[in-house]
């Protein structure tokens, strides 16, 4: 087929229609090969030059280049305009109407343990103390025999515990293992300590009892410290943390790294001394065991008895705030129920 120069503009006038009419990439794909491909209409009508003679060949070939030319400018402008349609449909689709509500996060806060520590290291802390840290795994030397419990003694008995592989190591069953090392660390010094974190016994788990918990250890040691330094301490702890109108009681008790040795009530802060469920109907509930700190002990860490003395308490955190807010399980600490430890967000012991 020989092609005049009515028919070449013709054919590309409605390449060029279809360019224009094309709705999608595929489309102009599809028309990209049928005019432009090795079987294309261009490639055909240039096929159909070859055996015109020069004059008529230069001008037909002439105007199908620049035909060609004009198609593929035409072809990537609309491939262009396709891109960014389809990207202004996107964004249309994907757009954020900033005047709807936002999504509500729930407020993260402290656990509950954790705000009352901080709340009675801030206490201390303005009294002069230093807030230290003992290990979790303690050796059994720190954890009984240096604080008054060598082998075989019967307290032992009363805080089953955990070891480990090693013989000599285990679980602290008490904080009160700060007491061995910061003595042995510091020999014959007057200190004040105060200390809290977890520790562990082998209690069977029911709802005032469980293998886990949380304990505050505070001792001084000094010249001439009396019972009066300690009942003094406790007094303002007291009240910091439950009012000014708490008061407490000493009774008479044992623990092996004391003497003498105290249980430390409270009147009880649900029924203000008139008797509850909670004290059992008697107006106080236990806090605390304290004392003090048994000479023994303060040989044991190189500390001159004669010349030094010292009083030690310390309490379990949970039991404070089971009193407090009439917490009927102590398994709720640690059970990561969202609907109880969304109310202590904001501790208001």
């Amino acid at each position: 087929m020989t092609w005049d120069v009515a028919e070449i503009n013709l054919t590309c006038e409605k390449i060029q229609q279809k360019i224009y009419a094309v709705q999608t990439e595929k489309e102009l794909q599809g028309i990209r090969k049928n005019s432009f491909g090795q079987a294309g209409i261009i490639s055909q009508i240039f096929h159909s030059l070859i055996n015109l003679n020069e004059s008529e060949k230069k001008v037909k070939i002439q105007l199908t280049n620049n035909w060609k030319k004009k198609l593929l400018e035409q072809i990537n402008k609309k491939k262009q305009e396709l891109i960014e349609s389809e990207l202004e449909k996107k964004l249309l689709d994907e757009k954020i109407d900033t005047t709807l509500p936002g999504k509500k996060f729930s407020l993260a806060g402290l656990h509950p343990i954790s705000q009352l520590i901080q709340k009675i290291y801030t206490v201390f802390l303005h009294l002069g103390y230093q807030i230290s840290e003992s290990p979790e795994i303690e050796t059994e030397e720190n954890n009984f025999t240096k604080l008054n419990m060598p082998p075989g003694h019967p307290a032992r008995a009363m805080q089953d515990t955990f070891y480990l592989n090693q013989s000599n190591l285990l679980l602290r069953t008490h904080t009160t293992n700060i007491q061995s090392r910061m003595l042995q660390a510091n020999p014959n010094q007057e200190l004040r300590i105060i200390s809290a974190g977890k520790v562990y016994r082998r209690d069977e788990d029911d709802a005032t009892h469980t293998h886990q918990f949380a304990q505050v250890d505070c001792f001084v040691i000094g010249k001439d410290i009396s019972f009066s330094h300690l009942k003094g301490t406790l007094e303002l702890l007291v009240k910091e943390l439950f009012g000014k109108q708490q008061v407490i009681r000493f009774r008479p008790s044992y623990f092996p790294f004391t003497e003498p040795s105290v249980e430390v009530d409270a009147s009880c802060v649900r029924c203000q001394a008139k008797g509850c469920e909670v004290c059992k109907k008697s107006g106080w509930v236990e806090i605390a065991g304290a004392g003090l700190i048994h000479p023994r002990v303060l040989q044991n860490c190189g500390f001159d008895t004669k010349i030094y003395s010292g009083f030690a308490f310390a309490f379990g955190l949970e039991r404070l705030l089971m009193i407090k807010y009439g917490i009927e399980d102590i398994r709720n600490f640690y059970l990561n129920d969202i609907r109880f430890l969304k109310q202590f967000i904001s501790l208001t012991i």
